[in-house]
């Protein structure tokens, strides 16, 4: 079915829910007011669009390897060109190298939409800003100008190398070396795995970020360094000259995504430049990877918004029984409808997440205030795995409203599910990411989270004329919230570790539905969604709750023999 752009959805949101009205009035977003967010917003509408029917063409013919060389599915070169000509890929990256410059709260709701159309084909771009700042923050000035608008205008697309073998999550353990050149550069030398992107046949070059450790640094993630390893060498004008002493290796068979190579690399002495200082490799690539975490959370939400309206249209015309008032489509059947609520305002939800991610991001950047940077830091975590976790339920949801036919192919309801599966579990598992949450994130005694709560309730109280039931039932369930991030903290580490997952998600359930009540205050056609949000899915906080108070006790006591008894 044809897709649609949700951007009611997100004017609503920006402009009425998460006051991104502060963002444009931010001299360094001067360029972002209301006509320009309002044609920005109708124009990758109208691309991605005419862009959602490579989402099959990718799923059915997948990238191949072919003598060395990456073919990409027919018409992915076509959708690359039209996304980088319409300049989306460097709508956040500096003006100083041909980015727009423009609020990341856009570039995500542009991001959200790419990834709906084909979420196999948004992995290149995506890819690609993340390197953009990458190399914005850490790299020397001789490389941004070679490099950056030559990603911007997507003549050159970018990857992130972290992954090896035997060092998956674990960084610090990867193998690959670094030896200087007489002539400053470096020799690159390993193998990494689960490579996006890392090739292709529309870009005239593809730029490898690359950790490797130069020999004598310390173990661990400290004496990781980062470097720029081209697959064509340029010279100083930027052209692509001989190749590097790089290959794919092979590509992944991957459960979904199949439009998007993902490959194993191999480095033989690949001449590589350094980005940022030696050792510290892994604070430029967490630059990228932040990057790269909230746009792997809005693709969550991508996948979900493509498969509500995939199951929403099929439960309209799909005549199954017979209700209680005569109607024999299946949204009119109760348990459809339910699925389909859920499928809604858990999408709404993870999108508030996100886009609020997105804001605290913009705030931060404009004015460097500890506070914005602790909301944007805080928020990040809970944004990915929220968003993923949505993504993947709610694809689930959509196989089940097609019933039997979900289960087969031909329908595209099992592609979503298939495609989202991976996003819980790149950029940092989403376990990963509820023990940044719970430890990295609360290192200020909990203050940005108490900070987040206080507003959860004064909003709560200022909605409790007007929609009582709803504000009482959120100020209570942020209270909650409260009283479990105090006990958070007392907590030893491994207790925190053991909890972290429930409390993200219930930390993420509050806070969804503060946005849902938000949105049903300013708008009383958004009250039944809201209603629905509050009362049937914000109780599952508690339970939640329990869990993360449990500790560590209870899962060590499950042995390794208890568990194969």
């Amino acid at each position: 079915m044809p897709y649609r752009s949700p951007i009611a959805d997100f004017r609503f949101l920006l402009d009425r829910v998460l006051g991104f009205a502060a963002v444009a009035a931010q001299p360094r977003f001067a360029d972002a007011t209301p006509d320009t967010v309002n044609a920005i917003l109708t124009e990758a509408a109208r691309l991605t669009e005419s862009l959602a029917p490579l989402n099959r063409a990718g799923d059915k013919i997948p990238a191949r390897l072919e003598n060395g060389v990456v073919r990409c599915p027919p018409g992915f070169a076509e959708g690359f060109r039209a996304i980088a000509e319409g300049g989306w890929i460097g709508m956040a990256a500096s003006p100083d190298h041909g980015g727009m410059g423009l609020p990341m709260a856009l570039t995500t709701c542009v991001n959200e939409m790419l990834g709906s159309a084909c979420l196999a084909l948004q992995l290149n771009p995506l890819m690609t800003q993340g390197q953009i700042e990458a190399l914005e923050h850490h790299a020397s000035d001789t490389l941004k100008a070679l490099y950056i608008p030559k990603l911007i205008a997507g003549d050159w697309n970018g990857t992130m190398n972290l992954t090896e073998p035997q060092a998956g999550s674990d960084v610090g353990a990867l193998k690959t070396k670094a030896t200087p050149n007489p002539d400053g550069t470096y020799a690159i030398t390993g193998q990494k795995i689960f490579i996006t992107w890392a090739d292709n046949d529309f870009t005239a070059n593809t730029c490898h970020l690359v950790l490797a450790r130069l020999a004598g640094a310390a173990g661990g993630t400290r004496g990781i360094s980062l470097f720029m390893v081209p697959k064509l060498i340029p010279d100083a004008a930027g052209n692509p000259g001989p190749r590097n002493s790089l290959k794919v290796v092979s590509l992944e068979h991957k459960l979904g995504l199949h439009g998007s190579p993902t490959a194993v690399m191999q480095y033989d002495a690949a001449i590589g430049w350094l980005v940022g200082e030696e050792n510290k490799g892994m604070a430029a690539m967490f630059t990228m990877m932040n990057n790269a975490r909230l746009g792997v959370g809005m693709q969550g939400v991508a996948v979900a918004e493509a498969a509500f309206q995939h199951a929403l249209a099929y439960a309209g015309d799909r005549k199954q029984g017979r209700t209680p008032n005569g109607a024999t489509a299946i949204i009119d059947h109760a348990d459809v409808r339910r699925m389909l609520a859920e499928m809604k305002a858990e999408t709404f939800a993870a999108r508030a997440i996100g886009l609020a991610c997105a804001v605290a991001i913009d705030m931060a950047r404009a004015t460097n205030d500890p506070v914005h940077l602790a909301r944007a830091a805080l928020l990040t975590p809970i944004a990915k795995a929220y968003g993923t976790d949505t993504g993947n339920h709610v694809a689930q949801l959509g196989i089940q409203v097609h019933g039997g036919m979900g289960f087969i192919e031909e329908t595209g309801a099992a592609q979503f599910a298939r495609d989202v599966r991976v996003t819980s579990i790149y950029e940092g598992t989403n376990g990963i990411q509820a023990i940044d949450l719970v430890g990295r994130k609360m290192m200020d005694g909990g203050e940005a989270a108490f900070r987040l709560i206080d507003e959860i309730q004064d909003a709560a109280e200022a909605a409790r004329d007007s929609l009582p039931d709803l504000a009482t039932a959120l100020w209570n369930a942020a209270e909650a919230l409260r009283e479990a991030t105090e006990n958070l903290l007392a907590q030893e580490a491994q207790d925190r570790f053991a909890g972290s997952v429930p409390y993200l998600a219930a930390f993420a359930r509050v806070l969804g539905s503060h946005f849902h009540l938000i949105a049903a205050r300013v708008d009383a056609a958004r009250a039944p969604l809201a209603a629905f949000a509050i009362r049937r899915l914000l109780p599952q906080h508690g339970a939640l709750l329990a869990q993360a108070r449990e500790g560590a006790a209870g899962l060590y006591a499950l042995t390794p023999e208890a568990l194969s008894a």
